[in-house]
């Protein structure tokens, strides 16, 4: 018999605890059936209805990317997303809208001694391209396609969120999206951010994060049954 790990082919890491709870009480709400299982050092939840596998990724860009470089080294998967929250940057974005990211750039890498561009890590672009040709007409969120802005940094400001918009044409801004990138890029696997805004980037983020993270997380647990059912 297949195991599990096998059949599992989609690696999704979300950053915090309440990322990784949500989701897998909405896939679960979904009605799809789950198990648990260790891979490497981290306790995983596997959903082989839609062939995923559920893991921990940590806060914070460095620990995301050891995580989910570890979870590479011991499992072999065809495809990694990121999952979580984000702040928004762009006006079109409104809370509970996700963001699925083209295209991840580390804006608080910040090179002094020379001049080139930010480091930037596009999305798997057959992913994206499915997604989009899903009929999600019942959805009572909205889809972005567009740049997500990575960074170990709170942006809580509505002067630094315009900032980051103004500087990159950013949808959304979040933390550890380009650990998982790098890590991807690393092991030669496709990757893809899927994010949803749970405030705007301004000083009521802290206050409204808790309620808004389980309404986007719920939407992205209804995309992903729409996209990987089959």
């Amino acid at each position: 018999m297949e195991s599990i790990r096998a059949m599992s082919r989609t690696l999704i890491v979300t950053p915090l605890q309440e990322e990784y709870t949500g989701l897998q009480n909405s896939l679960s709400a979904l009605g799809l059936k789950s198990d648990t299982e260790r891979i490497g050092k981290l306790e995983t939840h596997c959903f082989p209805e839609i062939k995923v596998t559920l893991a921990p990724g940590g806060h914070g860009k460095t620990q995301f990317g050891i995580q989910t470089q570890h979870l590479l080294d011991h499992a072999v998967f065809d495809l990694v997303i990121c999952a979580g929250a984000a702040g928004a940057l762009a006006p079109e974005v409104k809370v509970g809208d996700l963001i699925l990211a083209t295209s991840t750039l580390e804006h608080d890498y910040n090179l002094k001694f020379s001049v080139r561009p930010k480091p930037q890590f596009a999305g798997d672009a057959k992913s994206i391209e499915q997604i989009k040709a899903l009929n999600l007409a019942d959805a009572n969120f909205s889809i972005h396609f567009g740049m997500m802005a990575g960074g170990d940094e709170d942006v809580i400001d509505i002067v630094r969120g315009a900032e980051l918009y103004r500087a990159h044409n950013a949808l959304a801004v979040a933390w550890e999206g380009v650990g998982g990138a790098r890590a991807c890029a690393f092991s030669e696997i496709p990757y893809l951010e899927i994010r949803g805004a749970t405030d705007t980037a301004n000083h009521e983020a802290p206050v409204v994060f808790d309620d808004n993270l389980k309404i986007v997380m719920k939407n992205i647990a209804f995309l992903l049954y729409r996209w990987l059912k089959k």
